[in-house]
C-alpha cells in the first residue's frame, strides 16, 4: 500500500478487511499502531484513500487532546514564542479556564499570566494558535493598538482566524 500523502514520521498502520462489513470504515490507536478497518472488496486505490484519511483522522485527533492539556499548551505556546518573538517573552501561566464565555482569552501583562476560553479546546489548531499568538503579544504591547496589531499578523493566519472566531462570536470587531 502506498502512503504518499501520510506524515512521513506516522505510526505503523495495519488494516484489517471484513467480509462482513459493506459500508462503514473506521480507525483507533491500538498500542503503537493506527488500526484501519475496511470492507473487504476495496480496490486499492480507494483502500489507499481511506487509509490516508483515517490515519489523518487519528493523528489529529491525537494532537487535538494533547494541544487541550495546560502542559500541551504551554508547549505550542513556546513553539509560537519561538516561531514568532524569536524566543524572547516569558510567561508565569497559560491554562484553559472555564469562565470566559465572551472572550476567547485573557492575558495580564502585569503577572504574565494568560488564560484562553476551554471553549477554544474544539477549533482547529491554527485558530488556537493565533488565539496564542495574540495573547502572547498582549506580553509586549497591552492595548490593541497599532503596534499590537503589527506583532500579531506576524501569524500569517491571522486574519482568518479572526473570522472564525467572528463566526463563533468570540472576537470582538476591534478598529486596527
Amino acid at each position: 500500500m502506498a502512503t504518499g500523502r501520510l506524515p512521513p514520521d506516522h505510526p505503523p498502520v495495519q488494516i484489517v478487511r471484513s467480509e462482513r462489513r459493506t459500508k462503514t470504515i473506521s480507525a483507533k490507536r491500538r498500542g503503537g499502531q493506527i488500526v484501519v478497518y475496511l470492507p473487504a472488496g476495496m480496490s486499492p486505490d480507494e483502500e489507499t484513500r481511506w487509509v490516508e484519511r483515517m490515519v489523518g483522522r487519528v493523528l489529529t485527533a491525537e494532537r487535538r487532546r494533547t494541544l487541550s492539556t495546560d502542559d500541551g499548551l504551554a508547549t505550542r505556546a513556546q513553539e509560537l514564542n519561538e516561531q514568532y518573538f524569536g524566543g524572547h517573552l516569558t510567561w508565569a501561566s497559560i491554562c484553559f479556564v472555564p469562565n470566559q464565555q465572551h472572550r476567547f482569552g485573557s492575558c495580564t501583562p502585569s503577572n504574565c499570566t494568560i488564560r484562553l476560553s476551554d471553549r477554544l479546546q474544539s477549533v482547529p489548531r491554527w485558530v488556537l494558535d493565533y488565539v496564542i499568538v495574540h495573547e502572547l503579544a498582549h506580553l509586549i504591547e497591552a492595548n490593541h493598538g497599532p503596534r499590537f496589531w503589527r506583532l500579531v499578523k506576524r501569524y500569517p493566519l491571522a486574519e482568518r482566524a479572526r473570522g472564525y472566531l467572528m463566526a463563533l462570536g468570540l472576537e470582538e470587531q476591534t478598529e486596527e
